[in-house]
């Protein structure tokens, strides 16, 4: 009897390596931007001392152990289709932390995108994580994940062999059939990339299978990128997926990556120069406007405005001091606009950037 096309299909793709099948697999890649393709914030920033979002989109440092640049750095490995890495570079040092210090790269994640790897559940699924990494220091370095719906954890660690030399890295983690992630969009999981720490996270016995959080255990062995100046760190190719292997990375159209960035956060304004929002204005020091936003964002942002102007088509172009209303959902607001006095009530005003340099826009972030 002959295959229908649909029987035919399915017995061409069970006779395939399963690496293939899993390499076409869309949106596999749990981490956005893991290509360190895009930074909406800026390219490099200085004098980093304290925790936050600076450069690469996604990528939130936590931090209290010495001083830091970072950017999105060309330095990528050869032949594997990357652009751009993620780097960290420290230039103040602190060779001997305190028992409390650390500092990480954090990776954060919505539990309502993560249900299906049935965690909680005796289906769970394990994860395979893989990245490409560079560093001047060799050694042991720590990759963790966070439960934090359920305070629980599980650390792998890695060697850096060589010097300088961008190395390819693959840990599975095992599934965990203990507590459930919640469906919604807080922040359900971490991942860490563990720079360096004091002894309070270092000074009990790994945790490489899940279990609640004990703090001694999370980095045991990572050492102490922040003990020279002369110290850095590049990764690029970050990919979380379910299943115990690891398969290509997963490269994105940039218009595609860019729309998942601007869920967390949205530069508007800037180098093109155009509106950001329409409305009218009420008094000579006052407007009201509506906003719709690039995409619908994972909250109610909050948000921050840097030389902007309000102006109408006849007679004024105001300096924006401030915006006095919260944005109150996730895909649009309207707004009051406060600007220098002399403006015509009832007349239709436009904000705008005041220049075309990228730092003339407004931000809006509802990050995890």
């Amino acid at each position: 009897m002959a295959l229908s096309k649909v029987d035919l299909a399915n017995q061409v793709e069970n006779q395939l390596p399963q690496n293939l099948v899993a390499n076409n697999l869309p949106f596999r890649n749990i981490i956005i931007n893991g290509d360190m393709s895009l930074a909406q914030r800026g390219t490099s920033s200085s004098g980093i001392t304290s925790g936050g979002f600076y450069t690469v989109d996604r990528m939130k440092l936590n931090l209290d152990l010495g001083t830091w640049t970072q950017s999105q750095d060309s330095d990528v490995p050869t032949g594997q289709g990357f652009a751009k890495s993620f780097k960290m570079d420290c230039t103040t040092a602190n060779a001997s932390p305190s028992a409390a210090l650390s500092a990480q790269i954090r990776y954060r994640m919505e539990g309502q995108m993560l249900q299906y790897l049935k965690k909680g559940t005796a289906n769970a699924e394990s994860l395979t994580l893989s990245f490409w990494v560079k560093s001047n220091k060799t050694g042991t370095y720590i990759a963790e994940l966070v439960d934090n719906d359920n305070s629980r954890q599980i650390s792998k660690s890695y060697t850096i062999s060589s010097a300088d030399t961008w190395e390819k890295k693959t840990l599975t983690f095992a599934g965990d059939t203990t507590g459930a992630f919640d469906n919604d969009n807080a922040a359900s999981a971490d991942l860490f990339f563990w720079l360096g720490s004091g002894s309070d996270y270092t000074s009990g016995t790994l945790s490489t299978s899940w279990s609640s959080i004990t703090q001694a255990n999370r980095a045991v062995g990572q050492v102490n990128l922040g003990d020279s100046t002369s110290n850095y760190i590049n990764i690029t190719g970050v990919q979380l997926e379910a299943g115990t292997s690891a398969s290509d990375f997963e490269f994105l159209p940039v218009d595609v990556n860019l729309q998942r960035c601007q869920r967390y956060f949205q530069s508007i304004g800037g180098v093109d120069g155009s509106g950001i929002a329409n409305g009218m204005c009420q008094q000579p020091t006052a407007s009201r406007l509506t906003l719709h936003y690039i995409t619908t964002m994972r909250a109610a942002p909050t948000h921050s405005v840097n030389d902007l102007k309000i102006s109408d088509s006849y007679s004024f172009a105001l300096d924006v001091t401030s915006i006095s209303a919260t944005f109150a959902n996730d895909s649009s607001s309207s707004f009051n606009v406060v600007n220098a006095t002399g403006g015509t009530s009832g007349r239709p005003v436009v904000l705008s950037p005041k220049s075309t340099s990228s730092t003339s826009r407004l931000t809006l972030e509802a990050e995890l």
